[in-house]
């Protein structure tokens, strides 16, 4: 397998390191997006995004794209670097409930824990296909949820997929 130019700089830097350049990536540049902290194992990773002439609305709150944004890639991405090599890992589909407007700096952390990814790994080896379900909480500066996203994945094993 060939792989993508982001791919090759993870393997080279290291999937945390990786992860925690992502602000320089150029959505989230523009959008102001900030990878806080990666745990070396890659089971949590916090991001944060500060209101700014960029990512603020027609109202002067958190543009909901952006909150989106912010939460997209991190399930898959973490998934990917836990997993491996051996694992086909796609965006199947994602919903986001916007519970409150977004008036200052928001965070979110993203958890999957090794025991997850164990039981995710088993369970595909068992039935060649399976679409998980990952839910992250955005929140404000006094931890008062602001959005919802919940994202499904698609996984299945490489060698099944050829």
């Amino acid at each position: 397998m060939r792989m993508t130019l982001l791919q090759r700089l993870a393997a080279r830097l290291g999937n945390d390191r990786f992860l925690k350049l992502m602000r320089f990536y150029p959505p989230y540049l523009g959008a102001g997006v900030s990878v806080t902290h990666v745990e070396s194992d890659l089971t949590v990773v916090e991001v944060e995004m500060k209101l700014s002439a960029w990512n603020r609305n027609f109202v002067g709150t958190q543009f909901g794209g952006s909150l989106y944004s912010m939460c997209d890639p991190f399930f898959m991405l973490m998934l990917m670097m836990q997993l491996g090599d051996g694992y086909l890992i796609w965006d199947k589909s994602a919903s986001i409930d916007f519970l409150k407007p977004g008036r200052g700096k928001v965070r979110a952390r993203f958890e999957l824990p090794r025991a997850r990814a164990d039981e995710l790994r088993a369970e595909v080896e068992q039935k060649g296909r399976i679409n998980p379900t990952f839910e992250v909480t955005v929140t404000d500066a006094q931890g008062e949820p602001v959005a919802r996203v919940r994202k499904v994945l698609s996984l299945r094993q490489r060698a099944r997929a050829a």
